[in-house]
Parts: structure tokens; C-alpha cells; sequence
């Protein structure tokens, strides 16, 4: 692949011989004696690589440097001075220059020029492949990001028609317990959808903000089960942690379950009471994930009651879920009410 060179110095017969010496080389060598025909020629034409006397007539290789700066001019530069100091080659490198060769009256130059060309059009093209492979990196992240946001709308769409249609089939059931088995569905399908809502709702991919999905999550409950007309409230104290996508989904599993017995047991008929959802940090490695209750606490209820606070498959999806996100779940003694709690590993 032929290389083009912008040869900038004021010194003719020198630049003649470079032109040859390059020209050998499959160097297509253009000759400019100053600053102004330099800009010009770079701004109208492309050129791999420029290389640049420090000394001209009325200008440095330096003040040049800065001009190109300022017009944009991006193409890489070699910078030759015949001075032995090496603050010179310093200060140009600073500028943007390449690299530098030190012009002698010798060979040497003339085929330390040529490897300079050389070396700086190879890192050049390196670099500028590498800008281009990873701008459409940039861009596949971007569109599989979209396709993945996307996904999470429409699966949430999705599960939140499907919650819809358990709420209807809940509202004209004719058993109490066909309902309450309806209710819980509706409540887990929802659970699950609002992570994915969570997903596309913001600008991350793989995480959960925990503080907003939670909050959101217990007001769908109180509507669910009507506790935000009745008796029951529910409460939450929640941090600002982040979960990825398949433990938070699991948090909210988690919740659901246990929030919804509590809901249906914890406190006697007619009886006022706050139901309590807790996720704050322990440490960095470690959250608090828990339900509580200031109401009967489970030996004190019925046999319909503590069956039903601690057996079935509500509890079992609460084990194996706290299982697989932390310690398990434990229900620690209280004075009053029930406090049912896993410790979330964050990491």
C-alpha cells in the first residue's frame, strides 16, 4: 500500500533527496516549503503521516505543531531537527508529534527517516483500527442494550395482562380459597414483571435498584389485597442497594410471600396493624432483607394460621429462594408480632 508524505522544510536539495530515498520505498513524497502550504495541503488532501523541520525560514517546527492543533489536523508527525538537544525532540513530542529523528549530514538520516515513517503510519493505522473496532463495539453494546430493553418491556407488558386477567378471574371466583390462590399468583406474577420493568425503566441492563422496585412492589400488594382501604397498612424501610437481575427477582419473590401471609394472618379480624418491609444494609457484603409484624406472632395463631404461616408452597418458594440468595430464612423471637428475615448476600 503505497504511503503519501507531506514533506515540510524549507531546504530544496535535501528535500529532493528525501523524496528519492521514500520514493524507493513505495513513498508518495509531497514537498511544501511553509506553514500556510502545509494547512492547506492537509486540509484538501489525505496523508498518512507528515514529517516536519524544525527549523524554517521564518517559523519552528514547534509554532507549526500548534497550528495544526488549532485547524484540527490530526495526522500523525514525524519531527526532524539537526539540534543535538534534546529538549527540542521533547517539547515536540509534547506537541503531538510521533516521533523524531535527529538530521545529520550522514546516511544514518536517510534511513532512520524511512523507519520513522514507517513505524509511525503502522501505529497509526494499529491505532485507528483499534478507534473503529471499538466504536462498533460501542455501537453493538448500544443496539443489544436496546434489544434487551425492549425485551424487558414487552415481557413485563405482557405479565402485567396476564396479572389483569387473574384479578378478574380472582374478582368472580366463587370460592374463598380459589380467590386467595388466584390473589398470591397475580401477586408473584407481578413480583416478576416489576423487576422487568425495573430493567427497561432505567439505564442499566443487569441490575435492580432495589429502593424503587421494592416500594413499588409493596403498594401493588396493599392494591392487590385491598389493605390500603382497610385496616392493614404496610410500610417499607429500604436502602438504596443494587441487586442483579435474577437475585432481585428472587427479593421480591421473597417478599411477596411473605408479606401476603402476613397480610392474611398476622393480626385477628377487624384488628388494625402495619405490616413492615425491611431491606437495609448490614455491611458491605451483606443486606437485611426482612417482613415484620406487631400482630399475633405464629404460635399464638390457629391451626388454619401457623399451617399456612409456615407450610405450603408459598414457604417452600421462600426457603429455596433465601437459600440461594443468602443465609436462609430465619424467624428470630420477638416479644410481639413476627419478624421473618434473610441476610442477602449483595456480592
Amino acid at each position: 500500500m503505497e504511503t503519501r508524505v507531506l514533506y515540510i522544510d524549507d531546504d530544496v536539495p535535501l528535500a529532493h533527496l528525501v523524496r528519492r530515498n521514500l520514493g524507493r520505498s513505495n513513498h508518495d513524497v509531497i514537498h511544501v516549503h511553509d506553514a500556510d502550504q502545509a494547512v492547506e495541503r492537509l486540509q484538501s488532501e489525505p496523508f498518512d503521516v507528515v514529517v516536519l523541520d524544525h527549523y524554517l525560514a521564518n517559523v519552528t517546527g514547534l509554532e507549526i505543531l500548534r497550528r495544526f492543533r488549532e485547524a484540527g489536523i490530526a495526522t500523525p508527525v514525524v519531527y526532524v531537527t539537526g539540534s543535538s538537544e534534546a529538549r527540542i525532540a521533547v517539547e515536540a513530542l509534547k506537541s503531538g508529534a510521533s516521533d523524531y529523528v535527529i538530521k545529520n549530514a550522514s546516511e544514518d538520516f536517510l534511513s532512520l527517516l524511512a523507519d520513522a515513517v514507517v513505524n509511525t503510519v503502522a501505529n497509526a493505522r494499529l491505532r485507528k483500527a483499534k478507534e473503529e473496532a471499538d466504536e462498533e463495539t460501542r455501537r453493538a453494546k448500544e443496539r443489544a442494550e436496546a434489544l434487551l430493553a425492549e425485551m424487558n418491556h414487552r415481557v413485563a407488558n405482557s405479565l402485567a395482562l396476564v396479572t389483569s386477567l387473574l384479578r378478574l378471574q380472582a374478582g368472580s371466583a366463587q370460592h374463598d380459597e380459589t380467590r386467595q390462590v388466584l390473589q398470591e399468583t397475580q401477586n408473584r406474577i407481578a413480583a416478576i414483571a416489576g423487576m422487568h420493568r425495573s430493567l427497561y425503566s432505567n439505564d442499566k441492563i443487569s441490575s435492580v435498584d432495589m429502593k424503587p422496585y421494592l416500594g413499588a412492589l409493596a403498594a401493588d400488594l396493599a392494591e392487590t389485597v385491598g389493605a390500603a382501604e382497610t385496616r392493614l397498612r404496610i410500610s417499607v424501610d429500604l436502602d438504596d442497594i443494587e441487586l442483579a437481575a435474577d437475585k432481585a427477582v428472587s427479593v421480591g419473590m421473597i417478599v411477596t410471600e411473605l408479606a401476603t401471609n402476613a397480610l392474611k394472618y398476622a393480626y385477628a379480624e377487624g384488628e388494625e396493624g402495619e405490616i413492615r418491609i425491611v431491606f437495609r444494609r448490614v455491611d458491605e457484603a451483606n443486606a437485611r432483607l426482612a417482613v415484620e409484624d406487631d400482630g399475633a406472632g405464629l404460635a399464638s395463631s390457629s391451626e388454619t394460621k401457623p399451617g399456612n404461616r409456615k407450610t405450603g408452597l408459598g414457604t417452600r418458594i421462600v426457603r429455596s429462594m433465601a437459600d440461594a440468595i443468602g443465609n436462609g430464612i430465619s424467624y428470630p423471637t420477638t416479644v410481639k408480632g413476627t419478624v421473618a428475615e434473610v441476610l442477602v448476600l449483595l456480592n
